[in-house]
């Protein structure tokens, strides 16, 4: 049974594979029979713009039936816990999961990151409830530790823009944001630029470093590839050079013990919102973000409007990549 989790679990053949098929997508733009008589159900634990509607095309486009589902609205709300459910939730993960294992032949779910339990939040446990219980294959549409949907997406984007990503240098960029929010995006992009091959520096003020373990994995993956993994905390040296800029907020992990302290210290950093003049020091570089962006908060509008921002390139591919990855799940690929 082929799930989706992260891509860290998955062979590089299995990523070059569903990258070919991404970019094969966008030129074709073919809907096809190919998984006519298959049915996807959907869970949504958070909100969604790009995912869902992405997803519940790519199903159609390939000829199977979406079904959406979000716990709470128009459906009971779910519980996970091993505690008496004595709370609104009337229906627990492990009934309404293999319940829909029956009707599917995969199954989507988001969960974001709680981001105030640390343990559940570091395991995946959310994530790791639904595949535990799943019959069918299960395709991680953002859980609190990864975003691989997004992350074939970028990749696709990127390739597409650049040619060969080996040797470019892409920043990842931390943004300011009102709130604090997970990390699953940009420790997703930051392994797939490294597996890329791509020379990438983590751009982050002190106090905002991506996980140790995150970090270790990249660095693998960057070695396999021929690229490197670095960090600084010098937002506009980094950004010298650079042929593509990612920009995404994320909260400290001081969010877990001290949530206020870290809405102070994050406050402290608005300066790091991407400007056209730091934008300027790249080697003409592409602007990336995965949206929703806050405009004049995360990046100027002269960045997000400039010719050479791919934004919204990324969002295209997240019908194109999440195309391939059905195609992977239900073995469909050439």
């Amino acid at each position: 049974m082929r799930s989706l989790t992260s891509w860290s679990d998955l062979d590089d053949a299995v990523w070059q594979a569903c990258l070919r098929r991404a970019l094969d997508h966008r030129q074709s733009r073919e809907w096809t029979d190919a998984a006519r008589g298959k049915a996807l159900a959907l869970l949504f634990m958070n909100p969604s713009l790009r995912t869902r509607a992405s997803m519940e095309l790519a199903a159609q486009h390939l000829g199977a039936a979406p079904v959406v589902l979000t716990p709470g609205q128009g459906t009971w709300g779910l519980a996970w816990d091993d505690a008496p459910m004595t709370e609104a939730a009337a229906e627990h993960v492990r009934e309404a999961v293999p319940v829909l294992g029956s009707y599917a032949d995969a199954l989507g779910v988001r969960t974001f990151a709680s981001l105030t339990d640390y343990e559940a939040d570091h395991a995946d446990a959310a994530l790791k409830a639904v595949v535990d219980a799943s019959p069918v294959p299960v395709v991680n549409l953002e859980s609190a530790r990864w975003h691989p949907c997004q992350a074939l997406a970028d990749a696709a984007a990127l390739t597409e823009t650049l040619g060969d990503p080996r040797g470019k240098k892409l920043v990842l960029s931390w943004a300011p944001h009102p709130k604090a929010l997970p990390q699953a995006v940009p420790n997703s992009a930051l392994l797939m630029a490294a597996r890329l091959g791509m020379e990438v520096v983590v751009a982050r003020p002190e106090g905002f470093g991506l996980a140790s373990d995150v970090m270790d994995l990249a660095h693998d993956a960057a070695r396999l590839a021929g690229g490197s993994v670095t960090e600084s905390s010098d937002q506009a040296l980094a950004f010298d050079g650079a042929h593509a800029v990612y920009a995404k907020a994320w909260g400290a992990d001081l969010v877990y013990d001290d949530p206020d302290r870290e809405a102070e210290v994050r406050a402290q950093h608005t300066d790091w919102r991407v400007t056209y003049d730091l934008m300027r020091r790249t080697d003409r570089g592409h602007f990336m973000h995965c949206l929703p962006v806050r405009r004049g908060v995360v990046a100027d509008a002269e960045v997000l409007e400039d010719e050479r921002a791919i934004h919204l390139l990324q969002a295209e591919y997240r019908l194109h990549a999440q195309k391939a990855i059905l195609e992977w799940v239900w073995d469909l690929l050439d």
